[in-house]
């Protein structure tokens, strides 16, 4: 009797483990758009600096997303749990942000070319960053990546829940641990990777007198600088594109609009709406910094 009730025990852990991992692979499946865009988002942050320190500033975003997930998975399930229409709201804001610091960084590239045509007197946006130390420019790159991760790590994380709507909260629990998991240690290897294509390039030419091997690294050493500018570009797009979208998908009357429009209508309408809503952001930010201090004064 004692060896049937175990043997049932753990063909019920087998078939619940079972039921996690199929909805596990259903939620990364939905989830797919977001983990690109976080990719390109944080392969992008590491650009600019020494080869030395790049590992040391992915594992230090790495360590600040997996905080992320400890605070956003008991919060996720907390929030659906007593207020569900808050997620909705937060989803919106957190849009809004990633818009802004989109808006934020095409803005700075532009305000850069204009001057560097102009050949302004003051110093350059390079000049000032040369003049930053190194340190600081690597502890402002790490907030701004885990700041962003964290917007998508909450998009991630309520895109999950809302798969698992008809699932008790146990399994919802391992799920969201599962993709908490994925997330971390899938995205933040594959950057480890992208970030040392150079390194293995190097390596492949010096170390090696094969013809072959010695073009393969040739090959990497000029892909590589050029796959880092095309995440940079793509990092900036996927903030209009993510943000836009939260922002259509949760605003009732931008998510009627488009329904039932293909594919690339849909994205280039997010795209738009990323950018307006970032523009209007930094409006609002720019504004309030100017008047405030008047304020103070009066």
């Amino acid at each position: 009797m004692a060896g049937t009730t175990l043997l049932t025990l753990l063909d019920d852990i087998a078939s619940a483990l079972d039921d996690v991992a199929v909805l596990t692979k259903i939620a990364t499946k939905k989830t797919a758009g977001v983990l690109g865009d976080d990719l390109a988002l944080n392969a992008q942050q590491v650009a600019g600096v020494s080869a030395d320190r790049e590992l040391h500033i992915v594992w230090a975003v790495a360590k600040g997303s997996a905080v992320n997930k400890a605070i956003l998975v008991p919060a996720a399930l907390l929030i659906s749990f007593f207020a569900p229409k808050l997620i909705t709201w937060l989803l919106i804001l957190g849009g809004l942000f990633l818009c802004f610091e989109g808006f934020e960084k095409v803005f700075e590239k532009l305000v850069y070319l204009f001057r560097k045509g102009a050949k302004p007197k003051t110093k350059t946006i390079q000049e000032i960053a040369q003049a930053i130390p190194m340190r600081d420019v690597e502890k402002a790159k790490i907030k701004g990546a885990i700041r962003t991760d964290f917007i998508l790590s909450a998009e991630i994380i309520v895109i999950t829940l809302g798969t698992l709507t008809e699932t008790v909260f146990l399994k919802q629990v391992s799920v969201l641990f599962s993709i908490s998991a994925i997330m971390t240690i899938g995205v933040y290897g594959l950057v480890a990777g992208i970030v040392k294509l150079d390194d293995l390039g190097f390596h492949l030419v010096a170390k090696h007198q094969n013809s072959s091997k010695k073009f393969i690294g040739k090959f990497i050493l000029g892909f590589a600088p050029q796959l880092m500018k095309f995440l940079g570009v793509a990092g900036t797009l996927a903030m209009f594109l993510v943000g836009g979208g939260i922002l259509t998908h949760n605003i009732s009357i931008l998510h009627h609009f488009i329904e039932g429009q293909g594919t690339w209508v849909a994205s280039g309408f997010d795209l738009g709406v990323g950018f307006l809503g970032g523009g209007v952001v930094a409006v609002v930010v720019h504004f309030t910094q100017i008047i405030l201090p008047q304020k103070k004064s009066a």
